[in-house]
This record gives C-alpha cells, structure tokens and sequence, in this order.
C-alpha cells in the first residue's frame, strides 16, 4: 500500500507552492547574491540534487563534530570551526539556490517542495551537532536542536492549515543561519572554550550580576533564543492558524496538542471542540516524540545524552524527520486535516527503550540489553524508516507527474 491514493494523485496536479519571505536582509542582501550564484549552476542541473548537495555539507559538518569532539564537550581544532561556518554559509545558499534554479528551468514540482523541505527537516539535527562541537555544549545540544525543531515544526504546521509559508522579518532559514554561521567563524578567534566557560568571564560588561553557580555562555544563548526566537515564532504561527480556524468557524483553544486548554473544554461547543481537535492532531506525535525521548534520557541508567549525543540526536532527527514528511505530503495532497496514523510509526521504538532503561531499576543498575546497543537499533529504524518514506513517495510522485526526481523533465507548454 502506497502513501498517496487516487485524490492525492488528482491534486498533485494542481498544486501551486505559495510562500512569503518578509525578511529585509534576504530581500536586499542575500537575494540579489543568490541570483548570481544560481547563474553558476548549469541549466542540466536537476533541482533537487542541488539541495542534496546542501544537504551533504551539514552531514559533513556533523561528521567532522563527532571525529573532534565525541562527546561534544572538548575543544576541536580552531580550522573545524571555519569549515561549520562555511558549510553551514554553502547550505544556506543551496538551499535558497534550488527553487531559483527549478524556477529557471522551469521544473518545479510538488516534488520539490517535498524534497526540499524533508531535506531541511534533517539538517535541523546536522548543524545542531556541528554547534555543539563548536560550543562545548555536551548533553546541552539536545536542546539546540529543540530550539530548531520545534519552530520548524511549527511552521509546517502553519503551512498545512493556512496553505502559504510565512517567514516573519525575521526568521531562521536567514537571518538565524547567519547568526549561527558567523558564531562558527568567530569561535575561530576566540576559541570553544569560551561558549563552555561562565557567561561572566566571557561577557565582562555582565560580570557583576549575581548569580549564586556558573552558568556556561552557550546556556544564556539557549535561554534568549529560546525567549526572543522560539516564543515569539510560535506565537505567531498560532496566530496565523487562528485566523484561518476562526474562518471555518472554529476554535483554537486546544489547538496545542489538547493540553494547554483543555481546562475550557466545558465551554466549548461539539462541534468547536472537534476543530480543535483536529488542529491539535498535528502536533500531538511531536510531543510525543519530545517527551520520550526527554524520559528516556532522564531515566537512562547510561546517560545517553552525555555519552552518546550524536547517536541520539541524529536518531531523533530521522524520526522528527519523517513527521515533517507526514505532514507535508498530507498538505501536498490535501488529505482531510486531522492525525495521521502513519505518523505514529517514528515513535514505535521509544516504549521500548524507555521500558529497557527502567530494567536497571530492578536488575542493580544494569539494563537489560545494553543502552549502545539500543542507540544503534534506534538509529537504523528511524533513518530506516525515513529513507523508506523517501523513496516510495518519490517513485509515487515521479510515476504520477511523469517527471524524475534528478533529471530535468521539460514541461509542455
């Protein structure tokens, strides 16, 4: 059984990508660069495999963070913090170099969107690494991903309701890149240790605050990213699903994942409810997928957040991955809003692990099978699962539209 029935098929065929990027630094700055650049590429050069290319550099970056820092918590050398900057500038500008190119050879397709943005829902794991090698931030990098992660997902979530991709004036895909790719670059000078060393000897004009223990710099980044980035896109994405809720009628009380309202369920009417309902539906394997993982590493008696970061990251990223997958092949093919239980299928392997971790608990600290062991096992089944989702929903959109997901198809006119 496919992924894309028969009304997918039909709409696959109308489907037209809507997006607006409100960014003043993308449109006066990074725009006009990125329009020269396309120029470099050869017109025979299939889209999508300018944004693998992209998406190459950040598994590089991410593969040089685990040979220099392991554990993501000692010093690499000082030329690996110019080549996360580089490699992170490169897939920036692949990444806004693909549509143009699409655009000018005239093959852009619902594939495309598809390919490209399941491709930037990996990289969120990628560069979350490749910071944390560059920042020291050891068992803390799991929350640099979170912070990339859960404004993306958020944002794929806006799109599926409101049908149009909104980047604020200011957003991650630009000007958050940017922030990240200069820190690379300046890590260069002063070296990692300053991100891993109290925030008042490295920010002197702070130093007088008193604050009772250390605090690391990269942990007083993480809390303003998340107070002046996350909060504040989120919110907008919420209010941005508002309108269009509100439009059919709707509500938006529990429209995140049925939990932060549902104390007002007895004010809402059935059929109110059940449009919250479906809004929430979306989000609910997310958190799921957030909470398990946050147990399993509290619980686990080896600490695979510390001594095994990259192994449950990257894991985590394929599974993350494949519910951004979900969620945009759904509004591709306008499937009727609500939980796709396909989606549920990332999260089959976490009751397992978090059910080994607790056998430590009864056999004197020891789990039952060995937690490296369950690291790996986690990691084949969610890039497994990931790579199958891929391919199969490639082969069925290459077969529906006639076209080739790496060779220019020309369309008739």
């Amino acid at each position: 059984m496919g992924y894309i029935g028969h009304h997918g098929v039909a709409t696959l065929h109308k489907y037209k990508y809507s997006g607006v990027d409100k960014s003043l630094l993308a449109k006066y700055v990074l725009q006009p660069f990125w329009s020269r650049c396309v120029a470099l590429f050869p017109l025979w050069m299939p889209p999508n495999l300018i944004t693998l290319m992209g998406l190459m550099f950040l598994v590089t970056s991410a593969v040089l963070g685990y040979i220099y820092s392991p554990h993501l918590d000692t010093a690499p050398p000082r030329w690996v913090h110019l080549a996360h900057g580089l490699l992170l500038f490169l897939y920036q500008t692949f990444d806004a170099v693909d549509g143009k190119q699409a655009r000018r050879t005239n093959s852009s397709s619902p594939l495309g969107e598809l390919f490209d943005h399941g491709c930037d829902a990996l990289t969120c794991a990628f560069e979350a690494l490749a910071f944390g090698s560059t920042g020291m931030c050891g068992r803390a990098t799991f929350w640099f991903w979170v912070i990339a992660a859960v404004p993306f997902y958020f944002a794929t979530w806006e799109h599926f309701f409101t049908n149009t991709l909104i980047l604020p004036i200011i957003n991650g895909p630009t000007e958050g890149l940017m922030l990240i790719y200069v820190a690379h670059w300046l890590t260069f000078f002063w070296g990692a240790e300053w991100w891993a060393q109290d925030f008042r000897k490295s920010i002197p004009l702070v130093g007088w605050m008193p604050v009772a223990h250390e605090i690391p710099t990269y942990g007083v980044v993480l809390f303003i990213l998340i107070v002046f980035g996350v909060f504040p896109t989120i919110s907008s994405n919420i209010s941005n699903v508002r309108k269009v809720v509100q439009a059919r009628k709707g509500s938006m009380l529990l429209a995140l994942a049925m939990v932060i309202s549902i104390y007002k369920f007895h004010h809402l009417t059935l059929s109110r409810f059940f449009d919250e309902l479906i809004c929430s539906c979306q989000i609910f394997p997310f958190v799921v997928l957030m909470t398990g993982v946050l147990i399993w590493s509290y619980i686990s008696p080896s600490d695979v957040m510390c001594n095994h970061p990259h192994l449950l990251i990257v894991g985590t990223g394929f599974a993350f991955g494949f519910l951004v997958g979900r969620m945009i092949l759904a509004h591709l093919c306008d499937e009727p809003k609500g939980l796709k239980t396909g989606m549920c299928m990332s999260l089959l392997f976490l009751p397992l692990a978090i059910a080994n971790a607790l056998t430590a608990r009864l056999n004197d600290g020891a789990p039952l099978i060995d937690e490296y062991i369950i690291l790996l096992v986690y990691c084949l089944f969610t890039v497994g699962l990931y790579l199958h989702f891929a391919t199969s929903v490639i082969h069925e959109i290459t077969t529906a539209l006639g076209i080739y997901c790496f060779r220019i198809t020309r369309k008739e006119a």
